[in-house]
């Protein structure tokens, strides 16, 4: 199985890689997730993990209107404890650092740190690991990454602060996308993303509601994303999870009269133990 990741190995999606597939899989390293994309459309790849949602930062909207536009699939998902550690070449110290480069939502979930040290500049680049691995690789002194512990074992860096991160209970929650729909056993399902548009009128994002809590759904995650081209339109994209396959055919059989544009955008077992 060839699974796409973005980023590189070190990073937090090859984390998610290592510990949702229990067998060995092939990597493809993507620096963008436009290019995790392609890779699955192309069938380059078999599998697809992206990150869609962090407990500090919230939602990652434009990986939402990736999945819905190019039809893919949710199979799985994954929530990973997420741990920045501030890494740099052996033998450097917090005193000779001049430079942090991460990616943006590393440095966000960081800040607090920063503060104290405002002689740091930070600088945002494209994906954590890489900037370990580019540290490593070129030599850079002076210069740090903001990383998950893995990275400084594979790049062969040396850990220089633990655990920055502001907020120690951190996590990120990722989605394991295909371009084909689940084969999961019916008795593993208990969870469910969809996405609807409605008319914007008084009751109506209610009323969907009412039919969700009636049919024994509980709702978990509700975003909202303007529709291009159509000002003033949302579509809906809501997770649930239930207990019982039967009550969430029930609700979608109903929900698919109501809403416009309705999509089950995936069905999965629920990963949150």
């Amino acid at each position: 199985m060839k699974v796409s990741i973005q980023g590189i190995k070190g990073s937090n999606h090859h984390i998610v890689a290592k510990n949702y597939f229990e067998k060995e899989v092939s990597l493809l390293e993507c620096m963008s997730f436009d290019s995790l994309v392609d890779s699955l459309i192309e069938g380059k790849s078999d599998i697809g993990i992206m990150a869609i949602e962090n407990t500090i930062a919230g939602s990652i909207i434009p990986n939402y209107a990736l999945i819905d536009q190019h039809h893919l699939h949710i199979v799985g998902e994954y929530y990973l404890n997420i741990h920045h550690h501030l890494m740099a070449l052996t033998g450097q110290k917090l005193t000779d650092i001049k430079e942090v480069v991460s990616h943006p939502m590393a440095l966000l979930q960081c800040k607090e740190f920063f503060k104290n040290h405002k002689n740091i500049k930070l600088v945002e680049d494209s994906d954590t690991a890489d900037v370990a691995k580019r540290i490593s690789e070129n030599q850079l002194k002076n210069i740090a990454a903001i990383a998950p512990k893995i990275a400084a074992e594979i790049y062969g860096l040396e850990v220089i602060e633990d655990e920055i991160q502001t907020i120690k209970d951190n996590a990120t929650r990722f989605v394991i996308v295909q371009t084909k729909q689940s084969k999961l056993n019916q008795n593993s399902i208990n969870k469910a993303s969809l996405k609807f548009q409605l008319d914007h009128k008084r009751g109506s994002l209610a009323a969907i509601l009412n039919v969700l809590s009636d049919c024994k759904m509980s709702l978990t995650k509700i975003q909202s994303l303007p529709v291009i081209e159509m000002p003033w339109k949302y579509a809906f994209f809501v997770d649930v999870t239930f207990d019982v396959l039967s009550d969430y055919e029930k609700a979608i059989s109903i929900i698919t009269i109501m809403a416009e544009d309705f999509k089950v955008l995936g069905t999965y077992n629920n990963g949150r133990k």
